[in-house]
């Protein structure tokens, strides 16, 4: 697991942009060096509604990386816990049981994709708490 907390990361401009008048600012998450080689396996637009959760599970075969984009959702992963806003976002790897729960009253929206290195692992629930 690695956090990537929005207010721990200053605004630059992209690359693609002139560094005296950028059009296009942007903060770097994550980086090539903390993702896993692989192939992207999914890119997902998800909202866990006010009070809900999702199964505690695991992946055998992928990396996925959750970036908040409104609410506040709480994760487990292992014995860690972690609150995320609009702007953070967290990489879980392989083989980490994670689970993210939603406590407020609004929809938590997020956007999560997965990087597999194509070996053909399961998710795996592990049931309820």
């Amino acid at each position: 697991m690695k956090t990537s907390f929005a207010r721990d990361h200053e605004f630059v401009p992209a690359s693609h942009e002139s560094p005296l008048d950028p059009g296009v600012w942007k903060k770097v998450l994550f980086s090539q060096a903390d993702l896993s080689a692989g192939v992207v396996q999914m890119v997902n637009w998800a909202r866990l509604g006010a009070g809900k959760h999702f199964a505690s599970h695991y992946h055998e075969d992928m990396q996925e990386v959750f970036i908040i984009l409104q609410g506040e959702a709480h994760l487990q992963i292992g014995t860690d816990r972690v609150v995320l806003r609009r702007g953070d976002a967290i990489r879980i790897d392989p083989h980490e049981v994670h689970r993210m729960s939603n406590p407020g009253t609004d929809d938590v929206e997020y956007v999560v994709f997965g990087v597999s290195s194509g070996v053909g692992g399961r998710t795996v629930v592990m049931g309820e708490e």
